[in-house]
């Protein structure tokens, strides 16, 4: 049996170690932090990456986390309502397309995968491939070999740090940084988005249905010097300097940023290679191809991105050169239609003058009032779709293994 270590317990991970199982390989996940992450953004989950939840059986119990946000409420500095628009339109998503949390998303894919290893509260320290596998050793001063290493550990990854370079090479910025965090449940309504959009930057704070507490999102230009992305301190300044003399409730939302305890800060980067492996080490999802948030494809992309890895390795009958090859052939395509959506969509999403926010607020109250409203709307959800379902996958397994 091939003994694959995957790092990342995010979503791409835990979705390969599914469909790995499936396919008759044994697979062993390490997560760096000590315990299942709970927090994160809401994420949308459309297109292909649907009919990935459907082969997992797990369509139905994803649908029961949907975040059942109702509207998008465009404020300005004085909390003035500007506009307002339907929830669904806001995040394009049409149909059967759903919207849950990512903590829920993660969680239900780990407990899915019923008996894999899994090895929290340690991380790769050090890859050494051989002829025959790799030999890993852990942070936590373990070592052991195995057949193959994937890495879903995200942006950061450590596994393509290792196998492949720095960072630095492989991630092209958007101009934009974006930071997101728990705030207290009085700083949202239920069920609603409220934006506040101001020439150069944009803050959101939501609450979903029943929900304990709320979430926080900032999106703005990137700073001149880029804190370290473990240096929390520096990333809360940075924040603060970008947001200084804004209006609305942002001074209170960054308070609340300052005490968070899921405080997350990154700059709003894709990640471009040429290959997504080396030997018996590849990568999936963010580590490999991630997006960025602008997009609203990095969750679908790891989803499909693990179904199709774990195709492919098993097609190729136990040749990882082969069976990564086949990967990334099938993969390319659809992740280059999706990684173009992120500059379109992040246009959208940062204004750069008073003007435009204007025109964009005056076009959402127009809009249900506009004749070919309709049509309208498919010109704004089309690209999207389009990019969703940019790929053919191949047939699953007929049984667990």
């Amino acid at each position: 049996m091939t003994d694959v270590l995957i790092s990342g317990a995010g979503v791409a991970g835990p979705a390969l170690a599914w469909w790995l199982r499936r396919h008759g390989f044994r697979p062993t996940v390490v997560e760096r932090a000590p315990a299942l992450r709970d927090g994160g953004y809401k994420v949308d989950v459309r297109g292909a990456a649907l009919t990935v939840l459907d082969r997992m059986g797990l369509r139905e119990q994803v649908r029961r986390h949907d975040t059942g946000m109702r509207l998008a409420r465009f404020v300005d500095a004085s909390g003035t309502q500007l506009a307002t628009m339907d929830a669904a339109l806001f995040g394009g998503r049409e149909g059967d397309d759903v919207e849950l949390m990512r903590g829920d998303l993660a969680r239900l894919l780990v407990e899915a995968t019923g008996d894999v290893e899994y090895l929290f509260g340690d991380s790769i320290a050090a890859l050494d491939p051989a002829a025959d596998g790799v030999d890993v050793t852990f942070a936590g001063g373990g070592r052991r070999r195995f057949d193959l290493v994937v890495g879903a550990d995200g942006l950061h990854s450590t596994v393509r740090r290792l196998a492949f370079g720095p960072a630095a090479a492989y991630l092209r910025p958007l101009g934009h940084h974006i930071a997101i965090c728990t705030v207290p449940a009085g700083f949202g309504e239920e069920r609603v988005e409220l934006m506040h959009p101001a020439p150069g930057r944009t803050v959101g704070v939501y609450r979903t249905a029943g929900a304990p507490d709320a979430r926080a999102l900032f999106l703005f230009p990137s700073p001149a010097e880029e804190p370290d992305h473990r240096d929390l301190p520096a990333q809360r300044a940075a924040l603060a300097g970008a947001f200084g003399g804004a209006g609305w409730r942002v001074p209170e939302l960054l308070a609340a940023a300052d005490e968070a305890p899921d405080f997350y800060f990154a700059p709003m980067s894709q990640v471009r290679m040429d290959r997504w492996s080396a030997g018996r080490v590849g990568l999936v999802g963010d580590a490999g191809y991630g997006p960025s948030p602008a997009s609203g494809q990095g969750t679908s992309l790891g989803l499909v991105g693990a179904y199709v890895l774990a195709a492919s390795l098993a097609e190729a009958g136990g040749d990882p050169v082969a069976g990564f090859a086949a990967y990334e052939r099938r993969m390319r395509p659809f992740v280059a239609a999706n990684q173009r959506l992120a500059e379109r969509n992040l246009k959208g999403m940062v204004l750069s003058s008073a003007a435009q926010i204007r025109f964009q607020t005056l076009m959402l109250r127009l809009m249900p009032r506009l004749p070919g409203r309709e049509r309208m709307i498919s010109r704004v959800t089309e690209p999207i779709r389009r990019a969703a379902t940019a790929i053919t996958l191949p047939d699953a397994p007929a049984a667990a293994a």
